[in-house]
């Protein structure tokens, strides 16, 4: 498909820059390569997460040997490897089952030769691969002018890339509204938004009355399946989610954004495999960065786009995270000001705690909160 030739029915119903992302992330997730393209230039790409020995071999075959494993700064600081721009690493001659050790397998060894600098193709291919929530690992090739075996393959412009990531975090409709009465803290109000890249559903759970035009008490919680659902013991989201709740109900009423963004972002099997690595007993952002990721990967447009669409303009936000604040901030939402909110500290947990406070500067006194509880 030639993205510069839209065919009639993305003619007739409005196709998007956001729509056309979307269409590329699913066929990185289907195990099919996507062209990337800027200016001149076109590069094939394919998300290792997806790919199968067959899918890389024929890709491997059509590249005609000159294809690369593309890691980002974060995993190839893992490797050895410094670089601020992340790396490609030349493949001719590597097998497939090679590719997961250079990829996110632990203790691997770099290559000493055919590494070159990374550049904004390759950024490109990889926040394809995060839309898709797929491990960042692009197996790719730069293409000459001229017909090629990827010509039928669906292509991206780097421009679709950019405006569709602003279109996706403005992008959000109010779908339905419903009364839901929580356990402890009363009748609320469920309104649930959709739009975004995947045209997720977000939900905000109204508490209480709010004045919506005064400084709303907020409190934005990224999905946990393992600690909301399950109660598992190695983070405090859990107690986070229900202690905001009642916090909210506390000030008189507030909203909570609870948005689709496990594992800060990188998915649920991304953070299953980062659990794998905390086990062996690396910490939270060392584990992240073993598959590529950096410390944080979550995006808050939809919670703006929820907060403006609600009329919300100003907030007083339940967080311990300064970089959360800064995200709103930035984004135009006034934060009037912050509300502690902690979990309860456990022996599996605290680590995790004290990673978050020593590494990703949240405002968090571990050992007070140990004291207070005993």
């Amino acid at each position: 498909m030639n993205a510069s030739l839209p065919s009639q029915a993305s003619r007739t119903f409005g196709e998007t820059a956001a729509i056309r992302c979307e269409r590329a992330a699913a066929e990185l997730r289907a195990g099919r390569p996507v062209v990337v393209t800027g200016g001149q230039r076109r590069l094939a790409t394919l998300a290792l997460d997806s790919a199968s020995p067959a899918g890389y071999a024929a890709f491997a075959a059509a590249a005609d040997g000159r294809h690369y494993l593309f890691l980002t700064a974060p995993r190839a600081r893992t490797l050895g490897l410094d670089t601020a721009h992340g790396i490609r690493i030349a493949l001719a001659g590597h097998d497939f089952a090679q590719l997961p050790a250079l990829a996110w397998l632990r203790d691997a060894t770099a290559p000493q030769d055919g590494l070159h600098e990374g550049d904004d193709l390759d950024d490109a291919a990889t926040e394809i691969a995060r839309l898709g929530l797929l491990l960042p690992a692009l197996i790719s090739v730069e293409l000459p002018a001229g017909a090629t075996p990827f010509d039928g393959c669906l292509q991206l412009a780097l421009a679709d890339l950019r405006s569709g990531a602003t279109q996706a975090g403005q992008d959000y409709e109010l779908v339905t509204r419903s009364p839901v009465p929580l356990r402890d803290i009363g009748m609320t109000e469920f309104a649930v938004f959709r739009g975004g890249v995947a045209q997720r559903d977000q939900v905000a759970v109204i508490v209480g009355t709010p004045d919506m035009a005064g400084a709303v008490p907020v409190r934005v919680h990224s999905s946990c399946l393992t600690g909301d659902l399950f109660g598992s013991l190695k983070c405090d989201c859990g107690d986070q989610l229900r202690r905001g709740l009642r916090t909210l109900k506390e000030l008189g009423g507030g909203i909570l954004l609870y948005l689709d963004q496990e594992g800060r972002g990188t998915g649920i099997a991304a953070k299953m495999r980062a659990y794998g690595y905390q086990h062996e007993g690396l910490d939270t952002i060392d584990a992240d960065a073993q598959l590529g990721f950096g410390a944080d990967e979550r995006r808050y447009g939809s919670a703006v786009a929820m907060l403006r669409a609600l009329g919300v303009q100003r907030i007083q936000l339940l967080t311990n995270n300064p970089t959360k604040v800064q995200h709103l901030r930035n984004a135009g939402i006034e934060v009037l000001g912050c509300v502690p909110v902690t979990g309860e500290i456990t022996a599996e947990n605290e680590h995790y705690l004290r990673t978050k406070a020593t590494r990703a500067g949240h405002h968090l006194d571990v050992d007070a909160l140990i004291m207070a509880a005993q």
